[in-house]
């Protein structure tokens, strides 16, 4: 890998934000140069959220990712927007819960994940942007196992400890789909 560059997307309350932090410091945890860009609407909670990552084995010149190439879309809106900006060759990853449309590119390589159908089955409600991110790991290979655990507890605040297996679950899920 050279540089890497993601977008991820959806509703703000969905864990975008947590989602690209994660993948940050897992690029992080693997020595990797990393940026980790947020953008979100002022109202934050169902307003729209993104956040660019970029992973790289040199200096990055820029945090904005215009042209990624993987997408995570967790809506429609974010899937609508940001589609035809994916990089051809690249990886799109769709919360087919929420998104019935299907991607008409063919030049790029498109998953649909039930992502939050099966963090509801699993009874991991709010957990979708994990799975997401564990099918991320296994379809592109983005960092290694052991940095995504290493980022998990760095990510996790100690409040929240008891979230830590309840997210290596979610990240199971989606690395075994």
């Amino acid at each position: 890998m050279s540089t890497l560059n993601i977008l991820m997307a959806g509703f703000g309350g969905q864990g975008i934000l947590f989602l690209g932090k994660m993948a940050a410091y897992s690029g992080l945890m693997d020595n990797k140069q990393i940026t980790w860009l947020p953008s979100y609407g002022p109202e934050m909670r169902g307003g729209t959220a993104n956040c660019s990552v970029c992973i790289s084995d040199d200096l990055i010149g820029s945090p904005l990712v215009i042209n990624p190439d993987i997408l995570i879309a967790m809506n429609l809106p974010s899937l609508e927007k940001f589609i035809n900006q994916v990089v051809p060759g690249g990886t799109v990853l769709v919360d087919s819960t929420i998104i019935e449309k299907k991607v008409e590119r063919e030049d790029i390589k498109v998953f649909y994940i039930p992502a939050t159908k099966l963090a509801d089955e699993n009874e991991i409600p709010g957990l979708a942007n994990m799975i997401m991110l564990g099918k991320m790991l296994k379809e592109t290979n983005f960092c290694t196992e052991c940095a995504m655990d290493e980022a998990l507890l760095k990510c996790v605040p100690p409040r929240k400890t008891d979230m830590i297996e309840l997210n290596k679950k979610a990240l199971k899920i989606g690395s075994e789909l």
